[in-house]
């Protein structure tokens, strides 16, 4: 028996449903357009609720001196100056209006006895910019982004897995997918599509993202629809993620409690961030804190557990429950010590996807026509480093820039061709899927990719480490042939896990081949064989399976930004 096909025609299809795909989507529907959001999560509980400490913009309502342009210098100077410098400018010039339009959605910010939005410095910022709501800023735009999306009556699809873009002759015209629980098959025709689903940290074993997020699920869909990848291999590692219990591996302890003046000491009670970055200690960034951490455990200062300790305990008992009430909780939950009274033991977290998707910087299209891709699914701003609280201004600002330049696609189209074998072909594969018996388990397969990219293509890499790491990878791929897929009683999730793989797959290869391509360490990016900045690297690599790597040069930066950069000192980086 066939299975059910529902067809739905919205003006434009919004992929994911955290704060990017909700902030797009609200900025359709206040524009009179017809669109739907599709997300494999609840919206509630979209990847956007798990940031904690706060939001960047150059509000200077704690600091007047603060300005665009120095937060621009900032985000570029993070960012390894492999950041564009069109899309910083962009983000920075636009991050007030982003919180402007928060508060008009209904946002309650933190503020001063005033009434100021109060801020907070946060890592490796001049100034103190970081807007927040207690520890739970991310939770709180989600649920203002919700709120809102609910008032404009914005249809959301919960519980659907989208497997593929639809495209005919380089444009869009849809998407296809199935109902998480009972296989439900859906084909969306839209005149747009706005992909918001994450990034690729998820193919890690240690990781701040959930069992089902961030599987690189953004970077199949877009290159199988013909665009292409830049800069996949710097990705950051948060220094701290907890270690236990297991199942809870990598859950973030927010860079709020560094923040508000928690330390990090090694077994010995060295407090060791005064080796690596002596002026700003904790306050680093987090391509000098995740290495600084990961050196102090391989040359063993590290715990027996394989970590490092963060404490609070020596902060007032108020000011850690007032000012990180979600880490506290979250490790009470999880049955950790009482933070206001004992460190935590913490390491690396594979925490945020620095590129993605190919995008132009005016309106983050593709090279694929009608698809436009942003937040963690794309790429540009955070070049090899992205500072902390400069993720949640980017989806807002540019959630609202995308969603004008899809309306302005979808107004401009006189016709929007299909076609019925792209559609058999998405149809196909999923019926291929289900149909597969193989002896190999799905998850198994998955867990392989995660071990291969942990070991060898982690917080430090080399040149033998990352061959190593494509020979594996070839050896899953040949595996996956041999797969299985079962849907049961409880719905249709391993059928999401075998896309699941063939996105960590692909994401990982590309990962791989663009580090071995980097021989050089920059941000994120380190190469213990090639410890140097290179000028000559000072490029983007964009990767298509057309093509493989390519080098894209970087537009010049702005004189008004350049003035205010200060050189990024790299030594201490590596200390092996």
């Amino acid at each position: 028996m066939a299975a059910t096909e529902q067809r739905l025609s919205p003006t434009v299809l919004v992929i994911g449903t955290g704060g990017a795909g909700l902030r797009a989507s609200v900025e359709l529907a206040e524009a009179g357009v017809d669109v739907l959001a599709a997300g494999k999560r609840p919206k509630d509980d979209a990847h956007t609720s798990l940031a904690a400490g706060g939001i960047n913009a150059a509000l200077a309502t704690m600091d007047p001196e603060d300005t665009w342009q120095q937060h621009a210098a900032d985000t570029l100077e993070e960012s390894y100056l492999l950041g564009d410098p069109r899309t910083t400018e962009i983000v920075t010039r636009g991050a007030a209006r982003g919180i402007d339009d928060l508060e008009r959605y209904g946002m309650a910010f933190a503020r001063e006895h005033d009434g100021r939005v109060s801020q907070r410095f946060f890592g490796a910022h001049t100034f103190r910019r970081t807007a927040f709501a207690g520890d739970c800023t991310g939770l709180e735009i989600q649920r203002t982004l919700v709120r809102r999306a609910e008032q404009l009556r914005i249809p959301v699809l919960e519980g659907v897995y989208i497997t593929r873009i639809l495209t005919h002759e380089g444009a869009v015209f849809g998407v296809y997918g199935f109902d998480l629980e009972d296989g439900t098959r859906y084909r969306v025709h839209a005149d747009a599509v706005i992909l918001a689903a994450g990034g690729h940290t998820r193919i890690w074993r240690r990781t701040s993202s959930r069992r089902d997020e961030n599987t690189g699920g953004s970077f199949r869909l877009a290159v199988e629809a013909g665009a292409r990848l830049r800069d996949p291999e710097p990705v950051q590692f948060h220094p701290s993620g907890i270690i236990e219990p297991e199942n809870a591996a990598g859950t973030l302890v927010s860079e709020a409690a560094r923040g508000e003046g928690g330390i990090l000491r090694n077994a010995l009670g060295e407090r060791y961030m005064s080796r690596y970055d002596p002026e700003r200690v904790e306050l680093s960034s987090r391509d000098r804190g995740a290495p600084a951490s990961y050196t102090e455990i391989k040359e063993g200062r590290g715990t027996e557990k394989g970590g490092v300790w963060l404490d609070v305990s020596h902060l007032p008992r108020q000011t850690v429950m007032d000012r990180l009430p979600r880490v506290c909780q979250t490790l009470l939950d999880l049955q950790m010590p009482d933070i206001t009274r004992d460190p935590v033991e913490v390491a690396p977290t594979a925490h945020y996807s620095m590129g993605g998707v190919w995008v132009r910087p005016e309106d983050h299209s593709t090279d694929v026509r009608g698809l436009y891709a942003i937040g963690e699914a794309s790429s540009g701003l955070h070049g090899a480093n992205r500072l902390g609280g400069n993720s949640l201004i980017e989806l807002l600002v540019y959630g609202r820039i995308t969603g004008r330049a899809a309306a302005a696609c979808s107004e401009s189209l006189t016709a929007q061709p299909r076609s019925a074998a792209a559609v058999a072909e998405a149809r196909a594969e999923v019926d291929e899927l289900l149909a597969a018996d193989g002896p190999e388990n799905v998850r198994a397969l998955q867990r392989a990719v995660r071990t291969t990219m942990t070991e060898h293509a982690g917080v430090v890499r080399d040149e033998e480490g990352l061959r190593t790491g494509l020979a594996e990878l070839a050896v899953i791929e040949q595996r996956m042939e041999d797969a299985g897929v079962h849907p049961d009683i409880a719905g249709f999730q391993d059928l999401a896990h075998a896309f699941g793989l063939k996105a960590a797959v692909l994401a990982a290869r590309s990962t791989l081949e663009a580090a071995l391509e980097r021989r050089e360490t920059r941000g994120c990016h380190n190469r213990s064989d090639h410890p140097d900045m290179k000028e000559e690297l000072r490029v983007n690599l964009v990767r298509s399976p057309a093509t493989g790597i390519t080098r894209e040069s970087i537009p010049p930066v702005p004189e008004e930004i350049a003035s205010l950069v200060e050189e990024v000192p790299t030594d201490g980086k590596l200390q092996e």
